[in-house]
């Protein structure tokens, strides 16, 4: 039997390229990763970038396993929705989907039309710990501006066959614990409805696969 094609899509700022050791780490252990590369012109919207991903679960082979991080945890989560019988296994990577009616990743300044990276005053502390001086003027350097219309896209939601679909919450900078809590207090409503979730510890900051691509890699390919 084939294994699943696994889709990773970037959160924020991230290009297809963040994957790159990911995706030679899974080739290792007979893994086939397919690192989408979301739409970042200044006119792309989250249309645009939900059917990148959409596009890329339809080119798979038979069914996919779909990586969100961060903000794109939504993108994935999107992805299942549209596609529940496509998607054979949805996993979140720091972060989880946000629900119907609400809007994308509209968390930092948009300037003439893009977000562009705020800088690393916003997630000193656990999430940038284990990035040192190197790993973040490399990433930096890399960093994609994000569209508005991408960032203040507003999330539709309208298969209740996605919470049928299997997920796997990677936590990094927080805890499996921490993610319980907040699912229990009301605050992940759309995983509190999933039949099946799995949560998945890794020793890591926001970016795993820039700072544990080999442990991030085996996590994935077990999945």
């Amino acid at each position: 039997m084939t294994a699943e094609t696994l889709i990773l899509v970037g959160g924020l700022w991230l290009d297809a390229s963040a994957w790159n050791d990911v995706v030679t780490e899974l080739a290792g252990q007979d893994r086939h990763a397919v690192p989408v590369a979301l739409p970042v012109k200044p006119a792309d919207t989250l249309g645009d970038q939900v059917a990148a991903v959409l596009a890329a679960v339809d080119a798979a082979p038979g069914r996919s396993v779909v990586v969100g991080h961060s903000a794109a945890c939504s993108l994935a989560w999107l992805a299942a929705d549209a596609r529940p019988d496509r998607v054979a296994k949805v996993a979140l990577i720091g972060g989880y989907p946000a629900v119907d009616g609400s809007t994308y990743a509209d968390f930092f300044e948009v300037r003439d039309g893009l977000m562009p990276f705020p800088g690393w005053t916003p997630f000193e502390g656990p999430d940038a710990a284990d990035l040192d001086g190197p790993a973040r003027q490399a990433f930096e350097a890399a960093a994609v501006t994000v569209p508005e219309g991408v960032a203040r896209g507003v999330v539709h939601l309208g298969d209740e066959r996605r919470y049928d679909v299997p997920v796997a919450l990677i936590c990094p900078e927080f805890t499996p614990d921490q993610a319980r809590e907040w699912i229990a207090g009301g605050d992940i409503p759309e995983l509190a409805r999933v039949k099946n979730l799995d949560l998945i510890d890794i020793d890591s900051g926001h970016w795993p696969m820039l700072t544990q691509p080999l442990a991030l890699a085996r996590i994935l390919a077990a999945l």
